[in-house]
């Protein structure tokens, strides 16, 4: 019997000082403490905050998608 898998999105916005990597692990660290069987995730949209002139804040926009149980 095949294993098929089904899936449920929820959009998140993770944030960092340091960098959109950093925001994409914050996030996805952040939303695996209240969702469980977390299988990937996608980066929609990706922005930042300026101040003086200089970039003081990474977003990014994430699909998280995770299984959902039987």
């Amino acid at each position: 019997m095949s294993e098929n898998k089904i899936y449920k999105l929820v959009e998140i916005v993770g944030t960092s000082d340091k960098s959109l990597s950093d925001a994409i692990d914050s996030g996805v660290a952040r939303a695996s403490k209240t969702l469980r069987n977390i299988d990937w995730f996608e980066v929609t949209e990706l922005r930042g905050r300026v101040n003086k002139g200089r970039v003081s804040q990474y977003q990014v926009k994430i699909k998280v998608g995770f299984r959902l149980d039987e």
